[in-house]
């Protein structure tokens, strides 16, 4: 009965769940202010998408390039049909998620693709391990493997959203330390007698590290879209979650009008990045030690144990 009734709320909890998905907003009396909310979904949407896709570990994005394979081509045309369901019921990826998946270069659609079949593919091992386990151990409740998949499929649903801010943690960090970098280079043309655009963007041609391009992309993306290139990397220092960017484009758009200022001001941040990032290695340097030190101590009790082994067991058969 336990089993029965399990499998009924598993059953009522995945229509549910599906006609949600199927469900449309009305429009009856505000087609037109629906419509353009849509557009300006859609649009914004779509500019998220180019900058996400754009770079991709150092690499050129794959959108619009023609170099996508038969794969990833598959997961992008699921994971925008499940995304456009998702967003006709007004329901959108957490902002540090989607932060994390600009960093490592996946789009929405597929991470959204590769989190379902994650979740398809655990429940599936998870129930066929379940299925041979009752038959080895015929007293288990039928339940289990109906907890066990449910089980299976929120871990193997939540492994790439693990993954990908595991791998944007790694990529924050470089992309700071390239900010610090870049921070100096601006000062150094600004010293020059550039102008605040000018030494932007001479600084950020400097390297053809993928952090370094996509500082220069963004610069190049203000230039043709008519904004300040201050504001350009506020929004990336939004759509990425690096703060540092964001707290550059306020004092750039505070003194930019004063070269003075603005170079002991971006000086006296590079140097502030420098020092944080020096705490930063000696932290993990730290905890490091202090995991070789917990690993030592494991040898060395293994060790002992195994000294003492044959003695005690003398002493206990006797």
């Amino acid at each position: 009965m336990t089993g029965i009734v399990l499998a009924g709320a598993v059953a009522g909890i995945g229509l549910f769940l599906l006609a949600l998905a199927l469900q449309r907003p009305q429009t009856r009396g505000s087609a037109a202010p629906v419509a353009l909310a849509r557009m300006d979904l859609e649009r914004s949407r779509q500019r998220e998408d180019v900058d996400t896709a754009r770079f991709n570990g150092g690499r050129y994005g794959r959108l619009g390039s023609g170099t996508e394979s038969r794969s990833d081509r598959q997961l992008q045309a699921a994971g925008l049909s499940l995304r456009r369901q998702l967003d006709a019921v007004g329901i959108r990826l957490p902002a540090g998620l989607r932060a994390d998946l600009s960093l490592i270069g996946r789009t929405v659609e597929t991470h959204l693709a590769i989190s379902v079949f994650g979740a398809a593919l655990g429940a599936f091992l998870v129930l066929v391990f379940t299925g041979v386990l009752i038959s080895v151990i015929p007293a288990l409740p039928v339940s289990t493997p109906i907890l066990m998949a449910v089980l299976g499929a929120i871990v193997g649903g939540a492994l790439p959203s693990v993954q990908a801010a595991s791998r944007a943690t790694v990529r924050r960090r470089d992309f700071r330390h390239v900010v610090g970098s870049f921070l100096d280079l601006v000062s150094l043309n600004l010293s020059g007698g550039r102008g605040v655009p000018e030494a932007l963007n001479s600084a950020a041609s400097i390297s053809d590290g993928w952090a370094m391009v996509r500082l220069r992309e963004c610069l190049q993306v203000a230039r043709l879209q008519g904004v300040t290139p201050w504001f350009a990397l506020g929004r990336l220092g939004e759509e990425t979650g690096v703060a540092e960017l964001r707290d550059l484009s306020a004092a750039l758009e505070l003194v930019a009008d004063d070269g003075a200022k603005v170079r002991e001001s971006l000086a006296a941040r590079a140097a502030s990045l420098r020092r944080r990032e020096l705490a930063d290695a000696e932290g993990r340097a730290e905890a490091r030690s202090q995991s070789m030190l917990v690993a030592q101590m494991l040898l060395a009790v293994g060790f002992l144990i195994f000294l003492i082994f044959p003695a005690i067991t003398r002493v206990l058969s006797s």
